[in-house]
């Protein structure tokens, strides 16, 4: 069997070298790539998710074990389809020469100078289990608006998603245009150094560092859309009910399984309690059951279901208060799926898993701290996150927490939504991530930033001093441009 899948192997990385050199010579025969090729491609792409969204929910369920329809049609459709119409709706004003001014003065006579985005040329696309379709069709909203073609490897955990991705692929496009990878690490790793003209990863942070070492050898530049442990800091002002219903909807979404999941609390000490008993609430109004409830989603296998078990078991043997929010009651032992209810964690301590580990499913530990100064000390003790979330009314304190943070993102009185605006640009920083993209900046991430100079008919070396034999006229312009 061993033998079986390194020749498969084998044939799907030699595949993808023979891809990679056609699209790239189709490339160069196409350019330059007109606003019209780039949105028949948006349009196809539309055409394609748009056409067959409940065959990929039903992919995405059947690859979670459970996953909520509903939530795959606002997550992996409604949010593709969003970001390939917003690109397809704003090529035309992206592609257009940007005017930059010139130093005086070369512009009064007759110099003109402007910035144009010219497409890079293949891009490679690792994308990951969580949210397979969107963070596969969502990148390549600004990879085709900037007139590009890709190649995809999406992620073996979700091999069913990947398959219909593939297929359905190779029915709207050519593979010279937009083709699929599918296979394991090897091939995964043989990927990662194929001398793409940009790559882009979404995925973990020790993975992340393997693919940014493979490009490396090629020096492609590299997007790395990655995690981390993103904070949630609840200010004395905060409104506890409508904290805990909007933290526990950016928990128990996908069971936790976003990339800017709230990942653990900082609460004022007197309104620890006070907090736990509304997130508990707010559970049981969003998800009064959670085995048999369609609209509560599977922990994607049983291998990160007892990953998550080890943190919970971890945190426990530390002397945390454990807290399952099971509203209905159920035995989740004895059921044959995934399924995991919040598990709450007080009394949290640097040294647990769950403290020093991305969580990455439906656990939620709980600091204290009695002034925000101490919040915000933590946050900046550690890695720097994905994203950082504020809950208050106090704008005195929310300008403190933005500024003396550095995160990805910020979301202020809610979780998430900072990444669904599509010009607002999204991505993390140091560990949790390089480099950003949606709307213009995906666009931007994904040209090449030209510089183009144009010179008059004009002598201005002569004119401004700067040609041989040095004189008079080149101390004059020496000073004035030093000195004055």
């Amino acid at each position: 069997m061993d033998n079986e899948q390194t020749a498969t192997d084998e044939a799907q990385i030699a595949r993808m070298r023979e891809i990679l050199g056609r699209q790239r010579e189709t490339f160069t025969a196409e350019l330059p790539v007109g606003a019209s090729i780039r949105k028949q491609r948006l349009q196809r792409a539309i055409d394609l998710v748009v056409g067959n969204k409940d065959r990929f929910a039903q992919a995405l369920s059947a690859d979670f074990g459970h996953r909520s329809a509903t939530q795959s049609m606002i997550t992996d459709i409604m949010s593709t389809v969003k970001s390939l119409k917003h690109a397809l709706k704003s090529v035309d004003r992206w592609m257009r020469p940007e005017k930059r001014k010139l130093d005086f003065p070369l512009a009064l006579l007759g110099a003109r100078a402007q910035v144009e985005y010219q497409p890079k040329g293949v891009i490679g696309v690792i994308s990951p289990w969580n949210f397979p379709v969107y963070l596969t069709f969502g990148p390549l909203a600004q990879i085709f608006a900037a007139g590009n073609r890709a190649m995809v490897k999406p992620s073996e955990h979700t091999p069913r998603t990947a398959e219909t991705m593939r297929d359905l692929a190779a029915q709207y496009f050519p593979e010279h245009e937009l083709a699929f990878v599918l296979g394991g690490p090897a091939v995964g790793k043989a990927f990662a150094g194929l001398a793409f003209d940009h790559l882009i990863f979404t995925g973990g942070t020790g993975i992340a560092r393997h693919v940014l070492h493979a490009a490396a050898d090629n020096l492609v530049p590299t997007t790395l859309e990655l995690g981390g442990k993103s904070p949630v800091i609840v200010g004395e002002s905060a409104d506890l009910a409508r904290t805990s219903e909007r933290v526990v909807m950016g928990k128990m979404l996908n069971a936790g399984q976003i990339c800017l999941a709230p990942d653990y609390m900082l609460v004022p000490k007197a309104k620890e309690a006070s907090l736990v008993a509304a997130l508990q609430q707010a559970v049981a109004r969003l998800y009064p059951t959670l085995l048999a409830n369609d609209d509560y989603t599977s922990v994607v296998d049983s291998r990160h279901r007892e990953r998550l078990q080890g943190l919970i078991d971890d945190a426990k043997a530390r002397g945390a208060e454990v807290i399952a929010v099971n509203p209905g009651n159920e035995d989740f032992a004895a059921a044959s799926g995934n399924k995991m209810p919040l598990h709450i964690i007080r009394n949290t301590t640097p040294e647990m898993r769950v403290m020093r580990e991305e969580i990455f499913g439906p656990i939620l530990p709980i600091m204290t701290y009695s002034r925000t100064e101490e919040a915000i000390a933590h946050v900046n003790a550690g890695e720097r996150p994905l994203a950082l979330y504020y809950f208050g009314e106090d704008p005195d304190e929310e300008r403190r927490v933005v500024e003396r943070t550095v995160s990805g993102g910020v979301t202020l009185n809610d979780v998430i939504f900072h990444a669904l605006p599509e010009d607002l640009p999204f991505g993390g920083i140091g560990p949790s991530g390089m480099g950003s993209y949606h709307g213009f900046d995906g666009f931007k991430t994904f040209s090449h930033t030209k510089a183009v100079y144009r010179q008059p008919k004009l002598d201005l070396s002569g004119l401004a001093g700067l040609k041989p034999p040095y004189g008079e006229k080149t101390r004059k312009a020496l000073k004035r441009e030093i000195e004055g």
